[in-house]
């Protein structure tokens, strides 16, 4: 299961939350069930982030969610949003990314 999730934030905070982001990536990376995660950063308007992660499935993320990791960080960088994040779980139908050429 593939879950992105796009953050806009004040831009006066947008640095302080990839120097955050930099001291908490490998706690979400290396969290039971999650096979992965990228954060993207828009070149166009670079105060929205998303962030995109792969889960062995829904109870993993689900878990991941409910834990203090999950709170501690939420509870940090929600006061920089400038936007209601936005949220999509997606099952993968084709990914021309693993396709040898």
């Amino acid at each position: 299961m593939t879950r992105i999730v796009q953050l806009e934030f004040d831009e006066a905070k947008i640095e302080e939350f990839i120097s955050f982001f930099d001291t908490i990536n490998d706690k979400v990376n290396n969290f039971p069930g999650c096979k992965g995660m990228k954060l993207y950063q828009d070149i166009k308007k670079p105060s929205i982030v998303l962030t995109y992660s792969h889960w062995d499935d829904e109870s993993d993320l689900e878990n991941y969610r409910n834990s203090e990791t999950f709170k501690s960080i939420w509870s940090k960088i929600k006061p920089w949003f400038c936007e209601k994040p936005q949220a999509w779980s997606l099952n993968s139908h084709f990914n021309g990314f693993e396709v040898s050429k």
